[in-house]
C-alpha cells in the first residue's frame, strides 16, 4: 500500500554517510526533522538528518494533508483536563506553526487551497460533543462559528450540527516535506537517507550510531514520531493509532471541506484538487477513518472494507485508486511532548505525541526546538513555549495513563496466552496470512506474502510484547507500543531499535497435504490465523 501523495513522486537524493561531527544531528526526515534542519542552518548551524528510509517516508507521507486548527473534538478534550490558558498556548503553538509552514510552502512554490474545516455530528451525543468543541474553540480564541445548515446541504449523508472554521489549508503533505528537504540540501544541510540509527548517547559526548557507521553532534534531536531511546520512558507516556485512508475517483460532486466526526466511528472527508494533490488528482475524495490501536483489531482489513462499504453507500458509483494507513502517536496528557530529553544532559531532544495533527503540531515543535537549541532566553520567545513547557501533570492525565498501561499489560498477557494456545508444527499461511504460535516456549510469527514464506521470532525485542499480524499491510505489529516489522522481520517504526530474529524454515505438511511447508506441519483444530 502506498499513499495517494507517494505513487507518481521520485524521492529525494541523499548523500553518501560520512562519520564525522556536525553541531545539530537530526533522526528523522519527516516534517519535524526537515523544519528543524532548515531553521537551524538557516541560522548558520551545521546540520545532518539521518533517514532510515525515504524523506517523508511515514506518518509525513501519509496524513490527509489537512491544515487546521480546528482538530475534530480535540480542543475540548483539552479542556475537559487542563485549565483554559493552557489549550489557549497549545492553540497559539498549532497557529504559529501553520503560519511557518504556509510562508514555506508559498516561497517554494508548493500550492495549496484555502477550505472551511468542519467537525460534524450525527446523533444527539455527537451534537452535545459540537457544543463543547464550539465552546472551547471560542475560548482559545478562534473564529469558529457554527456552520450553517444551507452549506452542509449538499452532504450525501444527514448532519444534525458542526463547528466551523474558515481559511483553513488543504495541501499535498508529501510536496511540503519534499520542498523542505530540498531548501534544507540547498542551504548547506546534509542529508543521509537509507541509514538506519541503531542509538543514541548523550555522554561523554553526544553520539549517533547507525548501521554504517557513528556520528558525532554537539546536539541530538529525535524526530521519528516515537523516541528511539528509553530515557523519560515516553513508550509509557504516549499511544499509538493506526488511521486507515482511500482515495476514491468520485464520478458527482465532491464535498469541498475538510470534514471531520465527532461521532464514533470517525469519518474524515476530504477532496482532493490540482492546487493540493498530485497531478491528476481532481474529482478525487480520501476517506479516513475507523483508527485503532497498533496490534490491537481483530482485523485491519476488514476496517479497509468498511470505509469501501460507507463510500459506495454515500458516494455511489466511487472507484478506489489506492489506500493506506499512517501511524501517529498521543501522549497521555493530550499535549506534544516536545524539548529536553530526561537524563540527555541538554544534548538530546525530542518531539512527539501530535495526535495526528501534525502538518500545524510539527512546526510548531521546529519553532520550539530551534528557539531552545539556539538559547534563545525565554523573554524571547513566545509565550506558548514556557506554558507548553512547564505544564501540571493534573489528576486526569494521570487516571489516563494508569489506563493505557492497564490495556498495555493485558494486551501483553494475551499475546503470550494467545501463542501458548497454537503450538507448531502448524500448515503454511495462505498468501497474505499470518499465525503466532508457540515453538519450545517461544511465540513464533509464520507468514506469507508474495508467494513466501517465513518464520520470525513474534516477540517485539522493545519489551517482549507478542506480535500480531496485521492483515492488510502484512506487517507484524506490537500491541504495547506501537512498534511494527515487515513479514520478514525488518523494522518499521516504534521504539524498537532491531530487527526480529529470522528463524530456520521447519519441513512440514502443507495444508493441502504436500511435503515441504516453509514453517511446519499440522496444525490443532480449532486454530487459525491470528490478526
Amino acid at each position: 500500500m502506498r499513499a495517494l501523495w507517494k505513487t507518481d513522486r521520485p524521492a529525494v537524493e541523499g548523500t553518501e554517510f560520512a562519520s564525522g561531527a556536525h553541531d545539530v544531528v537530526i533522526v528523522g526526515a519527516g516534517l519535524t526533522g526537515l523544519a528543524t534542519a532548515l531553521m537551524l542552518v538557516q541560522d548558520g548551524l551545521d546540520v545532518a538528518v539521518l533517514e532510515a528510509g525515504e524523506v517523508a517516508n511515514l506518518t509525513s507521507g501519509a496524513n490527509t494533508g489537512k491544515m487546521s486548527l480546528l482538530q475534530g473534538t480535540r480542543l475540548s478534550h483539552l479542556r475537559a483536563h487542563h485549565p483554559a490558558s493552557l489549550v489557549r498556548a497549545y492553540v497559539d503553538a498549532n497557529r504559529d506553526g501553520m503560519e511557518w509552514l504556509r510562508g514555506f510552502a508559498d516561497a517554494a512554490g508548493v500550492t495549496r487551497s484555502s477550505r472551511t474545516a468542519y467537525t460534524y455530528a450525527q446523533t444527539t451525543a455527537g451534537r452535545e460533543s459540537i457544543d463543547r468543541e464550539l465552546a472551547a474553540a471560542r475560548e482559545a480564541g478562534l473564529p469558529v462559528r457554527r456552520g450553517h445548515p444551507d452549506e452542509l446541504a449538499g452532504l450525501p449523508f444527514p448532519v444534525t450540527a458542526a463547528v466551523a472554521l474558515d481559511g483553513q489549508v488543504a495541501i499535498d503533505p508529501d510536496a511540503v516535506t519534499t520542498a523542505l528537504a530540498q531548501a534544507f540540501v540547498g542551504a548547506g544541510g546534509t542529508l543521509h537517507t537509507n541509514v538506519r540509527v541503531t542509538g543514541v548517547s548523550a555522554f561523554p559526548r553526544a553520539r549517533v550510531r547507525t548501521d554504517q557507521g557513528e556520528m558525532g553532534a554537539g546536539r541530538i534531536v529525535l524526530a521519528t514520531g516515537m523516541p528511539i531511546a528509553d530515557r523519560g520512558l515516553y513508550w509509557a507516556k504516549v499511544s499509538g493509532s493506526r488511521s486507515l485512508c482511500i482515495a476514491f475517483d468520485v464520478p458527482g460532486a465532491v464535498p469541498d471541506g475538510l470534514l471531520l466526526s465527532a461521532d464514533s466511528p470517525s469519518r474524515s472527508l476530504r477532496s482532493v484538487t490540482a492546487l493540493d494533490g498530485p497531478v491528476g488528482a481532481g474529482n478525487r475524495l480520501i476517506v479516513g477513518g475507523n483508527g485503532y490501536p497498533v496490534g490491537r483489531t481483530d482485523s485491519e482489513a476488514a476496517g479497509f472494507a468498511d470505509l469501501v462499504a460507507w463510500t459506495e453507500r454515500f458516494f455511489p458509483g466511487s472507484v478506489e485508486t489506492c489506500r493506506w494507513a499512517a501511524q501517529d502517536y498521543e501522549s497521555h496528557n493530550g499535549v506534544p511532548f516536545v524539548g529536553a530529553m530526561p537524563r540527555g544532559f541538554g544534548r538530546i531532544r525530542l518531539a512527539t505525541g501530535y495526535a495526528k495533527w501534525g502538518l500545524t503540531n510539527a512546526p510548531a515543535a521546529a519553532l520550539r526546538l530551534t528557539a531552545e537549541i539556539r538559547g534563545d532566553k525565554p523573554k524571547s520567545r513566545p509565550r506558548w513555549m514556557t506554558q507548553l513547557g512547564t505544564r501540571l501533570t493534573m489528576p486526569g492525565d494521570i487516571a489516563r495513563g494508569l489506563g493505557e498501561n492497564a490495556k498495555v499489560g493485558g494486551a501483553a498477557v494475551a499475546g503470550w496466552l494467545s501463542a501458548e494456545r497454537t503450538a507448531v508444527p502448524v500448515p503454511r499461511p495462505a498468501e497474505g496470512e499470518g499465525v503466532v504460535a508457540q515453538r519450545n516456549g517461544k511465540p513464533v510469527g509464520i507468514s506469507t506474502v508474495e508467494g513466501e514464506t517465513r518464520a520470525v521470532s513474534a516477540v517485539c525485542p522493545h519489551l517482549g510484547g507478542v506480535l500480531s499480524w496485521n492483515d492488510a499491510e502484512c506487517t507484524w505489529d506490537c500491541p504495547l507500543h506501537a512498534s511494527r516489522f515487515q513479514a520478514d522481520g525488518t523494522r518499521i517504526e516504534g521504539p524498537a531499535l532491531s530487527d526480529l530474529e529470522r528463524l530456520p524454515r521447519a519441513r512440514g505438511r502443507h495444508p493441502q497435504g504436500d511435503d515441504g511447508a516453509a514453517s511446519a506441519g499440522s496444525v490443532p483444530a480449532g486454530a487459525g490465523p491470528q490478526r
